[in-house]
């Protein structure tokens, strides 16, 4: 039986500003874990691209693509999908505005045309995009990336009701299915795994952690974080790049 449950964001979270995890915190997950204490990944990314980082830390239960996906002890437990019409329909409005789209799966993404905030998104993301405009037709997709920068009210208001759109990045909005957040995939993880009454802490610093903080007993903001992450914490710890993950894990007596 698990003690407790930490669940880490990954970008300007659980990374540093190079998006590699710390080796004092990589660390201080092994010792929670030797004390039977649950880490969970909770990030916008998909599985397929955090692979090295599970890797390193030796986690293997993620809440993903802002909850589209959601994995326990290495078994997938659910995974969302945005229908065709649906689909059709946000590619072809964003057709209209000349924004490209990233669909991603949780194997993989392909993009419906490039430009220098695509490029620029993916180099930060060391990942390797191929402009493929019907790919999305053909496959469960799962998450989508909206690139624009100030047009976060045009796609909300069109797509009320279908889909979630929140702004994690000043570059494009995260789109899941209407419902689905980080939040949801926390419920789905904590219901389908048995783990209820277990109590639940996560480290958070952007807009997408907001209702991640929401459902669990003690959120807590990295230094870093933005100030409505910050207003929600019971606890700021210091930054990604200056060990926050292990100084906030040590404030509630969760490793030595």
């Amino acid at each position: 039986m698990y003690q407790a449950i930490v669940f880490f964001d990954l970008d300007s979270t659980l990374f540093d500003d190079h998006k590699n995890v710390l080796p004092a915190s990589i660390a201080a997950i092994h010792e929670m874990q030797q004390h039977h204490i649950l880490p969970v990944i909770a990030t916008g990314r998909n599985i397929f691209e955090i692979q090295y980082v599970l890797d390193a830390t030796g986690i293997d239960s993620v809440v993903g693509a802002n909850g589209s996906y959601v994995q326990f002890e290495g078994k997938r437990l659910t995974a969302s999908v945005i229908d065709q019409p649906t689909l059709t329909a946000i590619t072809e409005f964003a057709k209209a505005q000349g924004d490209p789209l990233a669909y991603y799966t949780s194997q993989g993404f392909r993009l419906s045309q490039a430009n220098a905030d695509t490029v620029e998104n993916f180099q930060l993301l060391r990942l390797n995009p191929v402009v493929d405009a019907d790919w999305y037709q053909h496959q469960d997709i799962n998450f989508i990336n909206v690139f624009n920068r100030d047009k976060d009210r045009a796609y909300q208001e069109k797509f009320a009701n279908q889909l979630d759109l929140v702004r994690n990045n000043p570059r494009c909005l995260d789109t899941m299915v209407h419902g689905v957040s980080k939040q949801s995939g926390i419920q789905q993880l904590i219901t389908e795994a048995g783990l209820q009454g277990v109590k639940t802490y996560a480290f958070g610093d952007g807009y997408n952690d907001l209702q991640m903080f929401d459902e669990v007993d003690v959120p807590i903001s990295m230094g870093n974080g933005v100030p409505e992450a910050k207003a929600k914490a019971a606890y700021v710890t210091t930054s990604n790049t200056t060990d926050g993950i292990v100084h906030g894990l040590r404030h509630f007596g969760l490793i030595q």
